[in-house]
């Protein structure tokens, strides 16, 4: 019996010790750097910057193109890389050049001072939107190579895929450590605290995150590309290529301009729906919902237009974006497919609205800059990259949608938690508690959504099945998110959690009714 025990751990601790698994480790790593410096770390850099609670959540909005990047994944799946795709395959071409954009965004938000007005604020909330639009690009590419590696290996592809959610979402903790907790302790050391602001500080800091993603550039340059074992990618000539990577370029323009053309109504209708609702926030909210809605519709519109009038290749354009949703909907049917979007879509609304405006609360409640990077990154790190391993784990042994639910479960309860700590203040002992239970169960929900979302993907349609998935995972979430500093204005940090909490209950209903179907 006992060598039989034995024996299965050796299997537990050797299945993690594969080449696919230790790639998503790096590649996780490469994926977490850049998302905390669009959220808390750059929140916090504009606070001591001296920017106001409610614009600095705005920011937030920075990271939409993680929720659209579905838009381009077709121009990942088919468009090569001149030379590059050559010399690296389709894969790793596409990873390089993301990381380098990466990079890029990177070093452009590290020479910009948000404290010298305006203009500086714009160009840093610039500088953010390329930063949120190139990291989502790597997050496509390394999708779907993890996808695709899974798809290739001997070993049962769920199992495999549920390790490797588990090594990656380890990875990615451990970035948004170095771009969270060591973002703030590096800015502290070289002279940046609340009451003492010091630019110099947050440009050194950035840089060296910069300095950081060269980890995944060499990973990128280090591991083979993945073989797919079946596609319906067919060669077409360099000008439908083109064609087709201008229809996206038109078709964002449109959204563009719509977008800008729609904000004198939706503001003059803002103000009459509040006056009807009573809120500002519900009125901005609402609207702006509209207004990005009016936009997509509008840039659908232009691409529907484009191809009828044969300016692009249709069979390029249904291959593309419409064969990937097709088959989606053919392979689950409508009801149950339309039911898997809105449990996609509400998964995680409850933990990442929360977590917008989280470091604010921590600050304005007490807690010291040091504080926050030992407890709630740190620390908070450590109970991340422990619940994604028990995660990987549980779900192999118990099946993916029972730690689904699982996952949900503790999401609402342990959000229950953040009232009390409002409650309770500068508390260091309850802050452990709390990151303690809200990082575990974060880290073990999302190992087993990561498997799960995987495996609804067929491998004939890897770039854009899963990034649908995966931005709409994250777009209700972050358009909330981005009201969140308003909405604590409004109703004060202790009922905020609350409303944040209760909107993760409907999630349970719907997992259980995915479960009999």
């Amino acid at each position: 019996m006992q060598d039989h025990v034995n024996k299965s751990c050796l299997s537990s601790v050797q299945s993690f010790l594969q080449p696919q698994v230790i790639t998503m480790l790096f590649l996780g790593f490469s994926a977490g750097i850049p998302l905390l410096l669009i959220f808390s770390s750059l929140s916090l850099w504009l606070v001591e910057a001296g920017v106001q609670r409610s614009t600095v959540t705005y920011f937030s909005w920075a990271a939409l193109g993680y929720s659209f990047k579905f838009l381009w994944a077709p121009l990942i799946d088919r468009l090569p890389v001149p030379l590059l795709t050559r010399l690296l395959g389709k894969r790793r071409a596409w990873l390089l050049v993301a990381q380098f954009l990466v990079i890029s965004a990177i070093v452009l938000m590290a020479f910009i001072d948000p404290s010298q007005g305006e203009y500086y604020l714009i160009l840093m909330a610039f500088a953010a939107i390329l930063l949120g639009f190139s990291s989502a690009t790597q997050d496509i590419v390394i999708d779907a190579y993890r996808i695709e590696s899974a798809d290739s290996s001997l070993q049962a592809e769920g199992s495999l895929q549920a390790l490797m959610s588990s090594t990656y979402i380890a990875g990615y903790r451990i970035g948004m450590l170095a771009s969270g907790a060591g973002a703030l302790i590096l800015a502290s050391y070289l002279g940046s605290e609340k009451d003492h602001y010091n630019y110099m500080a947050w440009h050194w800091t950035y840089l060296c995150m910069a300095l950081f993603m060269l980890i995944g550039v060499f990973t990128t340059l280090s591991i083979p590309e993945p073989v797919k074992k079946e596609s319906i990618e067919v060669k077409h000539t360099t000008k439908q290529y083109l064609q087709f990577l201008m229809l996206f370029i038109i078709c964002i323009i449109v959204f563009i301009m719509t977008f800008i053309a729609l904000k004198a109504p939706v503001s003059s209708a803002k103000i009459m729906l509040s006056s009807l609702l009573g809120s500002l926030p519900i009125s901005t909210f609402i609207m702006e919902t509209l207004r990005l809605l009016t936009s997509l519709l509008m840039m659908s519109l232009s691409a529907y237009v484009l191809s009828y009038f044969k300016l692009v290749d249709k069979e390029l354009v249904w291959e593309s974006y419409i064969a990937p949703v097709n088959d989606f909907f053919q392979r689950y049917g409508k009801t149950i497919a339309l039911a898997l979007l809105v449990f996609i879509g509400f998964y995680r609304v409850s933990d990442i609205v929360l977590g917008v405006i989280a470091n604010v609360f921590f600050l304005e409640i007490g807690f010291t800059k040091l504080q926050i990077a030992t407890v709630v990154k740190t620390f908070g790190l450590l109970m991340s990259i422990a619940g994604g391993f028990l995660g990987g784990i549980l779900a192999i042994r118990f099946g993916v949608m029972k730690i689904l639910f699982l996952g949900a479960l503790l999401t609402v309860i342990t959000n229950l938690l953040f009232m009390l700590l409002a409650s309770a203040g500068n508390d260091i002992v309850f802050l452990y508690l709390v990151i303690s239970a809200d990082n575990l169960s974060a880290g073990l929900a999302s190992a087993a959504f990561v498997a799960f979302l995987s495996s609804l993907t067929n491998i004939s349609f890897t770039a854009l099945q899963y990034a649908i998935f995966s931005s709409l995972m994250t777009l209700m979430p972050k358009l909330i998110g981005g009201y969140s500093g308003s909405i604590v204005e409004s109703i004060g940090y202790s009922n905020f959690f609350l409303v944040a909490s209760l909107m993760g209950v409907p999630v349970l209903f719907l997992l259980y009714f995915l479960k009999k179907t």
